[in-house]
């Protein structure tokens, strides 16, 4: 397997391309809030999703669906990389000393992986491979997690949820985006039109069927955080949902958007993230703080 990158490049936190491998669909990153290196799954390789979020690293985003999906090749990728990872000598390659931990398989992307009709069919050869290679193994000392990186926005479709029953059965969560408390904020950050009931409505469903986190990134726009209210309107939301979810990932700006607003976005800081993260926190709720 041939990189493009050299034998002293290290894969960082701040650099999440996607085409570091050479390869379609896998990709290898170090996750700040996996905590370690994530086995990436692109399935939206047009750089098509359903949402644009203002702070989204894709460049040339557009609305729609992925195209269909080569599973043949998928699979041999995803073979061919996890034998690299397990028996070959990625990590010290490729990775700095403190993080050479796989952690997960990850559907994440350059779009919503929910919405190629395929999923379905990619979480098989996931299961496949990873009892192939043994990595479901309760014995293990650190048993790989798949998770899902969803805008969570067809959590009322049958079969996607019958996909996050087949997740949950692998070893699987789901964290499903929740970046505003209400419908205007929503449309600010994520640029769709949706109400807050349905949002509550999805992540209960999803939770149902599989361990769910809310993750949520948070950023200044025009230099300023978001206000009291919005914030108040956020936690209400959680609160609605903090029986069902297993804790809350709250992240700022890593990677430079790639989107017509980036010159307006700021990074937070990291004092202000705990102040949201202590308000979540005394709602009963875990949360994880990546400024």
């Amino acid at each position: 397997m041939v990189f493009k990158m050299s034998d002293d490049q290290y894969l960082t936190v701040e650099d999440h391309n996607r085409d570091v491998t050479g390869l379609t669909y896998i990709y290898p990153v170090v996750s700040r809030r996996a905590g370690g290196v994530s086995i990436g799954i692109n399935l939206n390789i047009n750089n098509a999703c359903n949402w644009r979020c203002v702070y989204c690293q894709v460049p040339n985003l557009t609305r729609g669906t992925p195209p269909p999906i080569n599973l043949e090749l998928l699979e041999k990728e995803l073979r061919d990389f996890l034998k690299y990872i397990v028996h070959g000598d990625f990590m010290l390659r490729y990775v700095a000393e403190g993080d050479r931990q796989t952690q997960d398989i990850a559907f994440a992307g350059n779009g919503e992986p929910t919405s190629a009709k395929e999923f379905p069919a990619v979480l098989g050869i996931v299961e496949k491979l990873l009892n192939e290679f043994d990595l479901l193994n309760p014995g293990l000392a650190h048993p790989i997690k798949v998770r899902l990186i969803t805008n969570g926005s067809l959590m009322d479709k049958p079969h996607v949820l019958e996909s996050m029953r087949h997740l949950a059965k692998i070893n699987g969560e789901v964290w499903f985006k929740a970046d505003a408390g209400t419908a205007e904020g929503v449309a600010k950050i994520n640029d769709v039109n949706i109400n807050i009931a349905s949002v509550i409505k999805r992540i209960k469903a999803c939770a149902d069927a599989c361990p769910t986190f809310v993750q949520t990134c948070m950023v200044a726009i025009d230099g300023k955080p978001p206000t009291e209210i919005e914030v108040d309107a956020y936690i209400a939301l959680l609160a609605e949902v903090k029986d069902v979810i297993q804790g809350v990932h709250l992240y700022g700006l890593a990677r430079p958007s790639m989107q017509a607003e980036a010159p307006r976005l700021t990074r937070l800081l990291p004092e202000w993230l705990e102040g949201v993260a202590n308000k979540i926190r005394a709602i009963g709720l875990k949360a994880f703080v990546s400024p």
